[in-house]
């Protein structure tokens, strides 16, 4: 049977273009890349929600708190051989009212409950998380900027140590894409990966995923 990677993850993962408003490709994509580099012993999983919070209810959208999906998440795609978490930009959203280091716990109230799944190959939790790359300043001046709110990209700076922590403290296995990226966010509004970002990080992840197995 092939390892089944789950990708759990907001727009980034979903694969929004911010030029077009639409949606990267099939050849595009940071999952459908590291499918290709992973090659036929896996399957990736592509699980991105446009506005995902790891705990956090949105007042605006309904279904976005990634704790309420986890579950059926993950027993659909049983058995799962490595579930990668990479959220926290929505969660800096000014509406929210929450610190870095809160959104540190809502990540580790996400892991506790996807560890708890029965969902595991071998029955043995296979968690990576990967911290999102950075807003960039400038979306405070974007169409984004207005209902994202202040002060979300000094957040997300932020993100990284406390992510790095809450994966060391719950025993997962921990990236920074920040590393991993060197293209800057796209030029429209600065949070999301351009299409260089995405190849960036498909091959990051191909790398580290094939030392895992």
């Amino acid at each position: 049977m092939k390892k089944h990677i789950v990708c759990f993850g907001d727009s980034n993962t979903h694969g929004y273009c911010a030029e077009t408003g639409g949606r990267f490709d099939e050849e595009s994509r940071w999952t459908s890349l590291l499918q290709a580099y992973l090659g036929d012993g896996y399957l990736i999983l592509e699980e991105g929600l446009s506005g995902r919070t790891t705990c956090f209810d949105d007042p605006i959208h309904e279904g976005l708190s990634g704790l309420d999906y986890i579950y059926p998440c993950l027993m659909t795609h049983e058995p799962v051989d490595l579930l990668i978490i990479m959220l926290g930009t929505n969660d800096t959203k000014e509406r929210f009212g929450v610190s870095p280091a809160c959104i540190g716990l809502g990540l580790k109230r996400l892991i506790a409950k996807a560890k708890a799944t029965e969902c595991w190959s071998g029955g043995v939790p296979n968690i990576l998380v990967v911290t999102p790359q950075n807003i960039g300043r400038e979306y405070i001046d974007t169409a984004c900027g207005a209902t994202m709110g202040k002060g979300c990209a000094q957040k997300s700076e932020m993100l990284a140590e406390q992510f790095r922590l809450i994966a060391d403290s719950m025993g997962c296995s921990y990236l920074d894409a920040n590393k991993l990226v060197t293209a800057g966010a796209n030029q429209v509004d600065f949070m999301h990966l351009s299409e260089a970002g995405h190849g960036q990080l498909a091959a990051g992840l191909a790398n580290y995923i094939l030392g895992m197995f």
